[in-house]
């Protein structure tokens, strides 16, 4: 009774149970409702809040991180999308997005930095344009060097290097990029056996540049050196290679000069350190190449990071870049579409009577014999019951004949790299045993398996001429029959059909290769002896089998390139790798300024190329007799560099005083302190420093969910131009906050760019615009 009453109770509980196991999570169902109204990030933003609220309740929080993970999958979708489109705002706005529903994600972090380098590159790609198309290669080239070395694959900046390159080598000789300013005037020297120190003294009052010397310099080595309207830049490389002597750039307008010694060398020539990521070429090839064209033994690989580190002069380490770009190219690829097909025909033709071949003579069953055979003994002497017998039925009509076509085909579609081998394998792996005995431990069996099939090995190499070398190998291959072995082992008798040969096709043309066959005729016939001879008649007396087998293989293979080695133009595959003893360095060459422009000589027999203008023999008399007597009323002793008279020279240059150095460049901001929300407010930018200011840019970063800036093209930072001027110069920037900023907004330089006297400075900017903003 007891039982009877407790039985109900128990399913009523169990029933209980069961319904609330089966019921599903609340808060789980509603934010799957919240995600079905279409506004996701809000129904992420309120799961987000009820997984804060119910920390424990795993399913809840599991759910919302899995719908996290898609939401950012599906943004992120669209901003590559949107980048690759051109759409860089709409692009930013989804990353942003992003950072608001799941802060600090790399992924979103990657995109906007991506894209602040990709405006970062436009830009200076489009510098670089302007400069080409105002002449000025060697600004352009600097530019691009920038863009690939931050970005080895950018297409834009690839192709625009290739014309820079071929700019460059119109140029006859290739313009100088390193000095400009004072070393760029053009000067008219003319100096017979005249001392060192004299011939560096008119170049310090001709072009206004300061020199100092090494003390091992020897000052009074003696020069012969005439120089007609060439640049101070080229007269300096002259006497470097000339008098056994170097130099190097202090700043603007001082240059230092020290003995062409290897002990000098290593004091002062500085070395650089560059890193370089390769995007195709293979790190230690690209090691052995920088060591062997370079001579640089401070070069580092690493084949994870696929990084190359060069530390050298600046000169080596321009020619390593230049011989790295032309390595660094992806390697050409070919997509293989091959066609294979087993052609096999059968045909079977049996067609006769059969007669028996054989006639026995035994007991029938039933008779007194075979109830003997039991016993064993049987009197064949005694006994008439045997009798002759045939096989039943005693003749047989063959009327039969077969005809079978099958075809096997595989089209497989395989793409290849360069000089790479592909394998396909169609078919099976056939296990065989092997079983092993060994003494005092036992049997043991091993497998092995064996391919049994098509295997096709190709190995494309595709030449520049579009074609493609291939070189193909095949094998074909099924079981004829099992083996048995000992021991209870089996193997297999395989058949096997070959063919490697070497290809070259042309780019989509289709080669055949066809006649490997295998080809079966038997006939098989059973006949009466000798009626069955007999002509005719014969043919009622016998059985004729005959089997036709014809197998096939053909292969059908068509190159398509893919792609294919971008051969650079003559342009770029030919660059200046200096001397033997100064790797890199520029070629020794004078710019075609004028006729005539240098005659140099180690003696008094100077040879000029053409006739200066009229009365220069005259002022160069008048020149050399007021430098003879001004040493003659001071003593070399008591000259300073910059008032010596040229000894037995002459100077045609403008006397006038060189311009005193401009100072240092400041660039600040300054800007209101406080703004209401929805408001806009300039913001100043001044560049002081002195000098002709011929431009340049500064880069400000800004909040972009409380400021939005006119012309920004990423939210979050804007590039705004300043003008050119004298001294100094100012712009201003615009930024409105959005409605709802309430606090303080930081607006902040980061970066600044500055041309100033036709050379391109970076500076750092210095002030902050902090705008307290209200309601």
């Amino acid at each position: 009774m007891t039982l009877s009453v407790r039985m109900p109770r128990l399913l009523v509980l169990v029933s209980f149970l069961l319904l609330a196991g089966c019921a599903s999570n609340p808060a789980v169902d509603q934010a799957r409702a919240d995600l079905a109204t279409g506004d996701a990030v809000a129904a992420l933003a309120r799961l987000e809040a009820k997984v804060a609220a119910e920390p424990a309740n795993r399913e809840l929080r599991t759910y919302y991180l899995r719908q996290r993970e898609r939401l950012v999958l599906q943004r992120l979708a669209a901003a590559e999308r949107a980048g690759q489109a051109g759409q860089a705002e709409e692009a930013a706005r989804l990353y942003h997005e992003i950072e608001r529903f799941a802060p600090g994600d790399p992924r979103a972090q990657a995109g906007l930095v991506r894209l602040e380098r990709q405006a970062r590159h436009a830009g200076m790609l489009a510098r670089a344009e302007q400069a080409l198309k105002a002449g000025d290669a060697a600004a352009a080239r600097d530019a691009v060097a920038q863009v690939l070395a931050e970005d080895p694959g950018h297409a834009q900046a690839r192709a625009l290097d290739g014309r820079i390159q071929t700019a460059l080598a119109a140029a006859n000789p290739p313009p100088a990029t390193a000095l400009q300013g004072p070393f760029a005037k053009p000067v008219t020297l003319e100096f017979r056996d005249a001392p060192l120190r004299i011939v560096f003294e008119a170049l310090s009052r001709a072009a206004g540049l300061n020199f100092v010397f090494d003390r091992d310099v020897r000052p009074e080595a003696k020069v012969t050196l005439f120089v007609r309207n060439s640049t101070v830049d080229e007269v300096l490389n002259l006497l470097t290679a000339t008098q056994k002597i170097e130099r190097k750039i202090l700043n603007a307008n001082s240059v230092l000069i020290y003995p062409s010694t290897p002990a000098k060398t290593k004091e002062y020539r500085e070395l650089v350190t560059r890193s370089f990521y390769l995007a195709n070429a293979d790190v230690k090839q690209a090691q052995a190449l920088v060591r062997t064209l370079t001579k640089s033994r401070d070069v580092f690989a690493d084949d994870k990071l696929r990084l190359l580190v060069i530390k050298d002069t600046p000169e080596v380490v321009a020619l390593a870049e230049r011989l790295l770009t032309s390595l660094d190219v992806a390697e050409p690829e070919v997509m293989l579409e091959v066609e294979v097909l087993e052609v096999s025909r059968n045909k079977l033709v049996e067609l006769g009577l059969d007669f028996p071949d054989q006639i026995g003579l035994g007991a029938l069953e039933g008779t007194g014999v075979a109830r003997t055979l039991a016993s064993g003994v049987v009197d064949l002497r005694s006994r008439g019951d045997l009798r002759p017998y045939v096989a039943n039925p005693a003749l047989l009509l063959n009327l039969r004949q077969e005809d079978s076509d099958t075809s096997l085909l595989a089209n497989p579609r395989i793409r290849v790299k360069n000089n790479e081998e592909a394998k396909i394998h169609i078919g099976d792996k056939l296990p065989v045993f092997t079983t092993t005995a060994t003494a005092n431990v036992g049997v043991s069996a091993s497998v092995t398996y064996l391919d049994v099939g098509l295997k096709l090995d190709v190995k494309p190499q595709v030449m520049l001429s579009g074609e493609v070398e291939i070189k193909v190998g095949l094998e074909v291959s099924n079981i004829v029959k099992e083996v048995s072995g000992p021991s209870a082992s089996l193997a297999y008798q395989v058949g096997t059909r070959t063919a490697a040969t070497v290809l070259r096709l042309q780019d989509g043309e289709t080669q055949v290769l066809a006649g490997l066959l295998q080809e079966e005729d038997r006939m098989v016939g059973n006949r009466v002896p000798g009626v069955g001879d007999i002509p005719l008649i014969g043919r009622l007396f016998s059985s004729q089998r005959d089997t036709n087998n014809r197998t096939e293989i053909v292969l059908l293979i068509t190159p398509r390139v893919i792609r294919n080695v971008l051969v650079p133009s003559v342009a770029r595959a030919q660059m200046p790798a200096g001397t033997e003893l100064n790797i890199g360095a520029e070629p020794l060459s004078l710019k075609p300024t004028a006729p005539g422009s240098l005659a140099l000589s180690g003696d008094n027999s100077p040879v000029l190329g053409g006739s200066g203008p009229t009365g220069l023999a005259e002022r160069l008399a008048a020149r050399r007799q007021q430098a003879l007597e001004a040493r003659r009323a001071f003593p070399p002793e008591a000259v300073t560099p910059g008032d010596a008279a040229p000894d037995e020279g002459e100077l045609d240059a403008e006397e006038e005083a060189p311009a005193p150095p401009a100072g240092p460049l400041l660039v600040s901001i300054s800007g209101p302190t406080e703004a209401r929300a929805g408001e806009s407010v300039d913001v100043t930018i001044a560049v002081s420093g002195g000098g002709a200011i011929g431009g340049g840019e500064v880069t400000l970063q800004y909040d972009p969910g409380r400021v939005e800036a006119a012309g920004a093209v990423i939210p979050g930072s804007v590039t705004v131009p300043l003008p050119g001027g004298q001294d100094s110069v100012s712009t201003s920037a615009s930024f409105t906050t959005r409605a709802g900023s309430i606090g303080t907004v930081r607006i902040a330089p980061v970066s600044a760019r500055i041309d100033r006297d036709g050379a391109s400075q970076t500076v750092t900017p210095s002030g902050a615009v902090n705008l307290s903003v209200k309601p």
